[in-house]
C-alpha cells in the first residue's frame, strides 16, 4: 500500500471514521526501529516495508491527516529506553542501559478545536508485553502515549519536520537490530 491507497481506505467516510481508519491502518504497521526511515524524505517507506517506528509513523500519519485537511503539529519528549518499564531480556537490558536519552515523536492534531494527542506507535500484538496499545481509540480523545515523557514536551510545526534526527551511532544501532528481533519473536509468539 502507498499514500495513495492509505487515503483511498478513508474515500466516502465521514470525517470521523476517515482519520479512524487512517489511524488505524497506521498504528497496525509493526513498530520496528529501522533508521534510516526516520527521516522527512524516506518516512513512507514503512507502507512498503510495513515496519517502522513513532518518527516514521507519525510523519505519515501528519501527511494523511493533512491530505484530509486537518491541521497537525509534532509532539517531541525525551525518554529513556532503560525506564520504560518493559521487561527485556537481559542481553537488550543490557543495551537498553548503555543507550542515550531518545526522543519520542507523536501527533497533536486539531480536532474540533482542540489540540488531541495522536499516538499510533504501537502495534496491537504489543499488548503481551503489557504496553498501553490504543486498540479502540474514538478519534476524538487524547490517545494513550507508549510511554511516560522524560521532560517537557516540545511541539513542531510540520514545516520542521526536517530537522528531526533520530539516533544512528553503533550502540543504537545495535540496541535497534536487538529490540526489533526481540518484537518479532513476541509477533510470532502471539501467532502461535
Amino acid at each position: 500500500m502507498d499514500r495513495v491507497g492509505l487515503k483511498r481506505c478513508a474515500e466516502g467516510m465521514n470525517p470521523l471514521d476517515a482519520r479512524i481508519a487512517i489511524y488505524n491502518m497506521v498504528r497496525d504497521i509493526p513498530y520496528a526501529v529501522v533508521p534510516e526511515l526516520n527521516s522527512f524524505d524516506r518516512y513512507a517507506d514503512i507502507l512498503r516495508i510495513r515496519r517502522g517506528s513513532c518518527t516514521p509513523k507519525h510523519l505519515l500519519l501528519c501527511d494523511m491527516y493533512q491530505r484530509l485537511g486537518m491541521t497537525v503539529l509534532y509532539a517531541v519528549h525525551p525518554f529513556r529506553w532503560d525506564e520504560l518499564g518493559i521487561d527485556y531480556p537481559s542481553r537488550l537490558r543490557t543495551l537498553a542501559r548503555d543507550m542515550p536519552t531518545s526522543n519520542h515523536l507523536a501527533c497533536k492534531v486539531d480536532i474540533d478545536g482542540r489540540l488531541v494527542l495522536v499516538d499510533a506507535t504501537l502495534d496491537p500484538a504489543l499488548k503481551l508485553l503489557g504496553l498501553p496499545v490504543n486498540e479502540d481509540w474514538d478519534g476524538t480523545s487524547d490517545t494513550l502515549p507508549p510511554i511516560e515523557p522524560g521532560g517537557e514536551i516540545q511541539i513542531y510545526h510540520p514545516s520542521e519536520a526536517c530537522t528531526l534526527r533520530a539516533q544512528t551511532d553503533e550502540r543504537s544501532v545495535a540496541f535497534y537490530h536487538e529490540l526489533n528481533s526481540w518484537l518479532d519473536a513476541v509477533r510470532k509468539a502471539r501467532r502461535d
